[in-house]
């Protein structure tokens, strides 16, 4: 009985610990006039050894060219609905991201692209799906926020739209890759689909050795308000219709100020069903998990025990940049108003 005592002593005293080291992490406070921002260019079974020295040169030029975009409106003073826009059209434009220009092909051999973007302070939220002719899709999810009632839009009614408030329109040529109309060749023989995040070979061909994955970004400005924005052309060979985690506001896509702002890549249908992004916030806000500690949870026992791959990168109130994955690698990287600036794209460092 004695010994018994000793040990739920013990326990409430070890708990109590943990409970100060977290409270402590949760009551820190930003800076004044801070600002930063992430971004991601996608989550999977990316390597090292899948890319030559000029192929990573131009991902990581790439996603500086992002993180510049955002940052110099940040820097300014600009929202950071503005500066995750930013960044975002600078990786949409490129044919290395499986968005925007590089978007996959779906069963049909077409593109079906969604996006959304998200403010902290306000909750609102705008999303668009399965369209084929909107050169930036981010730019599609920020009318549909800023200039209508609705939170998501799909098919022609966003087309018509964004072609409404001036949204620049292409012909379907314009997103147009052989690389990625034989890697759906290839994947309709086997009637399997594939995510763009993952490579693999073709007759000893890789397949996506310049075209990775969903893109992202988070931001906080100085005022310290969050924003989050997604965009993605979906999985290869993906059924006419399929619409992923990205358009649907707490799952691929969420931010609040009361916690952080998170954008996800990898397996939709995983995040999704365990609606990742708003899990890590509720994980944050209700239980007291770090940053750290919620993304973990959720990507490596939520999702991965469920079959589910990918990652997220999260920005918090505080303006502290995290992200995780439970791939082998994630196109990555931030910066920050007091000089801290990193980009990554494999395993873990």
């Amino acid at each position: 009985m004695k010994n018994l005592f000793y040990v739920v002593v013990l326990t409430f005293i070890l708990a109590s610990c943990n409970q100060k080291s977290n409270l402590k992490e949760n009551t820190k406070t930003r800076e004044p006039n801070s600002f930063a921002i992430v971004i991601h260019g996608g989550a999977g079974g990316i390597k090292k050894e899948y890319f030559t020295e000029e192929q990573q040169e131009a991902y990581k030029l790439k996603l500086e060219e992002a993180l510049k975009a955002g940052y110099n409106i940040l820097e300014k003073g600009g929202i950071s609905l503005d500066a995750v826009q930013a960044a975002i059209n600078v990786m949409e434009d490129s044919p290395l991201f499986n968005a925007g220009k590089g978007a996959v092909y779906n069963s049909e051999g077409n593109q079906e692209m969604d996006a959304a973007i998200m403010d902290g302070k306000t909750l609102n939220a705008g999303a668009i799906a399965g369209i084929n002719h909107i050169k930036n899709p981010i730019l599609a999810a920020r009318i549909v926020m800023d200039s209508s009632s609705h939170v998501l839009l799909s098919g022609k009614g966003a087309e018509i739209l964004a072609a409404k408030y001036g949204i620049e329109m292409v012909d379907s040529s314009y997103f147009f890759t052989e690389k990625r109309m034989n890697q759906l060749k290839e994947l309709q023989g086997k009637e399997k689909t594939k995510l763009d995040h993952t490579a693999f070979l073709i007759n000893n061909e890789l397949i996506d050795d310049h075209k990775f994955g969903t893109v992202g970004a988070v931001a906080i400005d100085k005022n310290g308000n969050i924003a989050a924005g997604t965009s993605t052309g979906g999985m290869t060979n993906k059924k006419y219709g399929r619409i992923g985690d990205v358009p649907i506001i707490g799952a691929g896509t969420y931010a609040n100020n009361l916690t952080c702002g998170i954008s996800a890549t990898g397996t939709g249908e995983y995040f999704i069903r365990t609606v990742a992004a708003h899990e890590v916030s509720s994980l944050i806000k209700y239980k007291g998990f770090t940053p750290s500690e919620a993304l973990n949870e959720v990507l490596f026992n939520q999702i991965g025990p469920l079959g589910g791959e990918g990652g997220m990168i999260l920005l918090d109130k505080n303006g502290d940049v995290y992200w995780d994955f439970n791939s082998t690698g994630m196109f990555r990287g931030y910066k920050k108003s007091n000089g801290e600036k990193k980009i990554e794209m494999f395993e873990k460092s």
